[in-house]
């Protein structure tokens, strides 16, 4: 998953201090697999935290200016946090195993599901998981774009959901292949046994600004910071309303870090005049550079 950045020594320093925080090689896991244990959520959390923070590291590393704000979507708020000096990288690691754990615990297997609704607005998405929960949990529970949104819950209360979705003008309706249904109520456990670990760690007020999932806001009190962070497990992320909220606080690039595009590609669809970029590679970094090099000279 981190081919596409070559011999890194800045990445690969972060993928063995990954290793060593969790007691197993991650760096390992990263480039051989198998694609089995990839999938496992107690082991994806912690790759993406430490492929984002590395990548980021990367950017710095390369002469790539601090941001302005940071974010992230679900799990991205961690290696945002880390980014932002407010979670030491060292705690990060282990916290995010743990919250996959407690996610994939919470909810017995086969019992819980997630679907993407695509070309539906948020007010329908809503109606049609009211009209199909029947004494069930369904809820909108990603709010990637206008018009794609998520939904989690019950197996079959998600499934009776996507239908009503198709019948009421949804162009797609796709179950999705996760192991728990994130971001819903029921991970409310998941919640509480993070919020314990949370109790136990000490955070520092960021460095940068970092816009969270659960409040679409930036807080400075590490206290404020923990809570949000307890909330966000069992709470929507609201993605458009944080690009919306960048975008009104005049930012006007923004750069997935990580090995994937599909946040990038999200931009233009949640906020006007929004440029996204993807540091997909070490080519999607160095365009990121040349961009944001150039807009500096303009100003």
């Amino acid at each position: 998953m981190m081919a596409a950045y070559g011999d890194s020594p800045v990445v690969r320093a972060t993928f063995d201090e990954a290793s060593s925080a969790l007691g197993r090689d991650l760096w390992q896991l990263a480039t051989q697999g198998p694609a089995e244990a990839l999938n496992q959520t107690v082991n994806t959390q912690p790759l993406m935290l430490t492929a984002g923070v590395a990548v980021f590291r990367l950017w710095r590393d390369r002469g790539g200016r601090t941001p302005d704000m940071v974010a992230g979507h679900s799990l991205g708020e961690y290696s945002a946090l880390v980014a932002a000096g407010v979670l030491r990288f060292a705690d990060a690691v282990p916290l995010v195993e743990l919250r996959a754990r407690a996610m994939q615990e919470a909810v017995p297997s086969g019992e819980g599901a997630m679907a993407a609704i695509l070309g539906l607005d948020a007010v329908a998405v809503k109606a049609a998981c009211e009209a199909a929960a029947q004494g069930q949990v369904v809820e909108a529970v990603n709010f990637n774009s206008t018009e794609q949104i998520v939904i989690a819950g019950h197996a079959a209360a998600v499934q009776r959901a996507a239908d009503a979705a198709k019948a009421s003008g949804a162009k797609r309706a796709l179950m999705l292949p996760v192991s728990a249904p994130f971001h819903c109520s029921l991970m409310k456990p998941a919640a509480e046994r993070l919020g314990q670990r949370l109790a136990e760690l000490s955070l520092s007020a960021p460095l940068i600004p970092v816009m969270n999932n659960a409040d679409v806001a930036c807080l400075s009190d590490p206290q404020l910071i923990k809570e949000a962070l307890v909330r966000q497990a069992a709470s929507p992320v609201r993605w458009v309303e944080t690009m919306q909220a960048m975008a009104a606080q005049g930012v006007s690039h923004v750069y997935e870090c990580g090995p994937g595009k599909v946040l990038a590609g999200l931009v233009r669809r949640c906020a006007e005049g929004l440029i996204g970029g993807a540091m997909a590679d070490l080519a999607g970094i160095e365009v990121a550079l040349a961009a944001t090099h150039a807009q500096e000279k303009s100003c």
